[in-house]
């Protein structure tokens, strides 16, 4: 392969990496989500011990969530797992989990769910499966970047999720720190 062409093909991926990959139509106004960790084992600056791939050893599961600030016209929250450190699994790379609102919940709390499975507690739905190759398949893959001091986030939305032909429309948002690992 020629210099060129490399280089070319690096800078698309990257170019293509910047968009966003979630398919959601934007509001007039997005609103902010408050979001937290429900779990005290986990403390948003490092992945617990055991919460990593099994690959390096863990049997990892997210940790549960708090959301609030949800906004009227919302049927559900999702969550977009990610490593902002390896473009490739940022922006949801290690899974989309939803969990159906109905429409006049303000705060919810999303339940754990176990890492390379695809089993899930009732009410929640999978947004897109992990993008990982390391790990099980599965709804959510756990970190899994061996210790290397990647920093892992929760993306949550708040949408109007529409049915058939009908645009998803994003209405709130807020992020989490899960850690570094």
């Amino acid at each position: 392969m020629n210099k060129t062409l490399v280089v070319a093909t690096l800078v698309m991926i990257l170019a293509l990496s910047a968009c966003d990959s979630y398919d959601y139509s934007r509001a007039d106004q997005v609103l902010p989500l408050q979001v937290s960790l429900a779990d005290p084992s986990w403390g948003g600056f490092v992945i617990p011990e055991g919460q990593q791939c099994r690959k390096f050893g863990g049997n990892g599961a997210t940790p549960r969530l708090l959301v609030s600030g949800i906004p009227e016209g919302s049927n559900a929250v999702i969550v977009a797992f990610s490593d902002r450190s390896w473009f490739l699994m940022n922006r949801g790379g290690h899974g989309m989990i939803g969990l159906w609102t109905g429409y006049s919940r303000s705060s919810v709390e999303i339940p754990s769910v176990a890492g390379e499975s695809f089993e899930l507690p009732s009410g929640l739905f999978i947004e897109q499966p992990h993008q990982g190759g390391r790990g099980e398949p599965g709804a959510y893959l756990p970190p899994c970047s061996g210790g290397r001091g990647h920093r892992y986030v929760a993306e949550v939305m708040a949408v109007h999720k529409g049915t058939g032909d009908e645009p998803t429309w994003l209405l709130a948002e807020g992020e989490v720190s899960l850690g570094r690992y």
